[in-house]
């Protein structure tokens, strides 16, 4: 079904994981797509090619949108904007966390952290929401957040901090934007599996531990966040502004979920 017919979206980190399914799901929904990657991300896009994910034709944006700030982000989004000078939809997907104590968290950790996962979404915001504005195209959106920005982990303060400010930049910009008729909307999935979460995921009573702070008890892949990125930028979302949607099974509404009768009856 060609729900996004006649629309083109850039996603950003679109090699692997939730990017890269976004990027899938959107072209299968009728979409022009544009990917993007690290420099050095090239191998991950050939495999994806290789397996018949992504069609040939699909353009392919490599850089770093870190350094320099902002020049980095512009840049980029210049690429994007040459390859397809009709860009109507933005996906900010790309994002990293590191798993480290926050009273042994180098600063440059925090500061990288926010750099990639908030301020380089700001500078690409503005820069196609500006073009948007001079050109008078209702754009598109999306922000990908998490359930660390509802939910916390002791070992995550900066990516919950990042993610939190995705939360918040989402309500912030539709009310900047939606004058202007741009639709900014963002979604925050749960616990998937990608190649940053799957180390952790090896370990069976890790594994055990986030199934069970999951109503549904799944963890899922990322093609789980495929429909509402899909839902979130077609026209059957035109009234939705300024929501982050959670695609996370239940993990966030659950307050204290009980643990199995066999890990109560273990031995003291």
């Amino acid at each position: 079904m060609s729900v996004l017919k006649d629309h083109h979206a850039f996603v950003t980190g679109s090699t692997q994981g939730i990017g890269l399914e976004i990027a899938k799901a959107l072209c299968e929904a009728g979409a022009g797509v544009v990917l993007h990657g690290r420099r050095t991300d090239g191998e991950s896009l050939r495999h994806a090619r290789s397996q018949n994910w992504l069609p040939a034709s699909v353009p392919i944006v490599l850089g770093d949108l870190t350094e320099p700030m902002p020049q980095g982000p512009l840049d980029v989004a210049e690429d994007a904007l040459r390859v397809n000078p009709n860009i109507d939809m933005l996906v900010c997907n790309a994002g990293t966390f590191i798993d480290q104590p926050f009273l042994e968290m180098d600063f440059h950790v925090f500061d990288r952290t926010l750099k990639l996962n908030v301020y380089s979404q700001y500078v690409l915001i503005q820069h196609f929401a500006r073009l948007w504005v001079r050109r008078g195209i209702r754009g598109r959106i999306l922000l990908i957040g998490s359930i660390n920005g509802h939910l916390s982990e002791p070992t995550h303060v900066a990516y919950d901090t990042s993610k939190g400010a995705i939360d918040a930049m989402t309500r912030s910009l539709c009310v900047s934007l939606a004058p202007h008729g741009i639709r900014v909307n963002g979604m925050a999935p749960g616990l998937v599996r990608t190649p940053l979460t799957e180390p952790a995921l090896q370990n069976p009573r890790a594994k055990q531990w986030m199934e069970l702070h999951t109503p549904n008890g799944v963890v899922p892949g990322a093609e789980v966040c495929r429909g509402a990125a899909v839902f979130l930028l077609s026209d059957a979302a035109e009234h939705i502004h300024g929501q982050m949607l959670l695609v996370d099974g239940g993990m966030s509404v659950w307050q204290q979920p009980d643990p199995p009768p066999e890990w109560m009856n273990l031995p003291t």
